[in-house]
């Protein structure tokens, strides 16, 4: 499957310019106090980043801003995020057409410490950074959206579907702004994680073995979609053996019955990823 192929039919769908000055820069979104896991950050010889501890946002500021926001999630199964695969590349591409990006790096859910939330819980923080940050980064509030591939597209699918919970313990004046996308795009996304579709890596290291049907249900985009959902991009390659093409199709009935605006894109050939 081609990524830029994919960004090009989404990017369609808005634009246009203003000067500013592009530039790179990381933004810590919790204070450290809140970030505590033991294993310190390694990235592999693939560019593949796994034990996270200290979550952040690296951020793409584009020469010529078309006020629009993107926050990019790239997958891994929840055990590792493929960075120099998916969203990388995908945030410099955006930011060369006008998006100002926000590239997450996120914790991994740790069955051991009993942190399953933790990715969740900071995806929803930088929704609201962004957004609290938004005059900063010359940006509308109001176009904030998410991106996230495979496992990162099921964490923005969450954030799309599951915005007004509040997946954070921490309680401060952030938490206080809007966590709402006002639009997704996921692409080959991992989305329900009940049987015959419980099979992912995604779904082993998320759900662990202590799991109920309660928790399968809650973590599975397609039952939490509403009225209140934003309009949500999907793409998906026929031949996808890792996150069967069903994932997409379901997502896509619950947007049907829900009338959330939604544009899907399949391709005989692609894989996954």
């Amino acid at each position: 499957m081609k990524i830029k192929y994919l960004l090009h039919s989404f990017l369609i769908l808005i634009f246009v310019s203003q000067h500013c000055k592009a530039m790179e820069f990381n933004l810590p979104i919790w204070p450290q106090s809140a970030t505590a896991i033991s294993k310190e950050s390694t990235i592999n010889q693939h560019g593949a980043i796994s034990h996270v501890d200290s979550p952040y946002l690296r951020v793409y500021v584009p020469q010529n801003s078309n006020h629009v926001a993107i926050l990019t999630i790239s997958g891994g199964g929840y055990a590792r995020e493929e960075l120099a695969k998916e969203s990388t590349p995908t945030s410099k591409y955006l930011q060369q057409h006008g998006f100002t990006v926000f590239e997450l790096i996120y914790r991994l859910p740790n069955q051991d410490a009993n942190d399953t939330l933790a990715p969740f819980q900071d995806g929803q923080r930088a929704i609201r950074i962004i957004r609290t940050q938004a005059e900063r980064f010359n940006i509308d509030p109001e176009k904030i959206g998410v991106l996230g591939f495979s496992a990162g597209g099921h964490l923005a699918g969450m954030l799309a579907t599951q915005w007004s919970h509040q997946f954070s313990t921490l309680h401060d004046s952030i938490d206080q702004v809007s966590a709402q996308p006002n639009f997704a795009a996921l692409l080959y996304p991992v989305i329900s994680m009940q049987a015959p579709l419980d099979h992912t890596h995604a779904y082993k290291s998320l759900m662990g073995k202590n799991h109920n049907s309660t928790e399968q249900a809650f973590f599975s985009v397609n039952l939490q979609v509403s009225q209140h959902t934003p309009p949500i991009f999907l793409a998906h390659a026929l031949d996808d053996h890792i996150a069967p093409v069903q994932h997409s199709l379901d997502m896509q009935m619950a947007l049907v019955k829900n009338k959330i605006p939604y544009e899907l894109h399949l391709f005989k050939n692609g894989g996954h990823g």
